[in-house]
């Protein structure tokens, strides 16, 4: 069975992920939701989130599209 993600494509990887054309739109500051989306997947790991079964076991896109689409809100701490 092929990759699913391969690197004659790498915008594959981001087009499962998100709609392209909102990634494209999006002008928030992308570090900030990658971290976001990076400390989610963590979340659902830990507690071993039931909808990571939906999802494939695809805990990272999981959480990007959870923070992507406002699912779950971050917010940064001041420090």
């Amino acid at each position: 069975m092929p990759p699913r993600h391969s690197l004659q494509n790498p915008l594959n990887f981001i087009i499962m992920i998100f709609p392209l054309e909102e990634l494209i739109e999006y002008s928030e500051n992308m570090y900030e939701i990658t971290t976001a989306a990076s400390r989610r997947s963590y979340q659902l790991s830990m507690l071993r989130d039931p909808d990571i079964e939906d999802n494939d076991g695809k805990v990272v896109s999981l959480a990007a599209q959870q923070v992507f689409t406002k699912e779950v809100e971050f917010r940064l701490d001041a420090q």
